[in-house]
């Protein structure tokens, strides 16, 4: 199990990754897409949370996907797993012309 980050190196993870936001023991992001857009970039990170064992609370909308992610096995704590997902995310979003929100 990965461990719980410390509140200096849950700043210090944020700062590398413009545009994620913590929220209590969440870190969210959201991004500008159509509803079936949204529907193939969610396949495609649910392919790779699948191949990492991690994954992200998902929200779709008709027009954008919010992504929430905190470590459950590790009591719903942040931890290095998260952040690695989110950089994740954000180049599939990349890949699939998302809009950061």
């Amino acid at each position: 199990m990965p461990q719980v980050l410390s509140e200096q190196e849950i700043t210090e993870r944020l700062e590398e990754l413009p545009g994620w936001q913590r929220s209590g023991d969440e870190i969210t992001r959201s991004y500008g897409i159509r509803y079936h857009g949204g529907v193939a970039m969610i396949v495609h990170v649910a392919d790779v949370e699948r191949l990492i064992g991690h994954h992200a609370d998902i929200d779709l909308r008709w027009d954008h996907v919010r992504f929430a992610i905190t470590t459950h096995d590790a009591g719903h704590k942040l931890t290095s797993s998260d952040f690695d997902l989110a950089a994740r995310i954000d180049r599939i979003a990349a890949a699939h012309d998302a809009k950061p929100r």
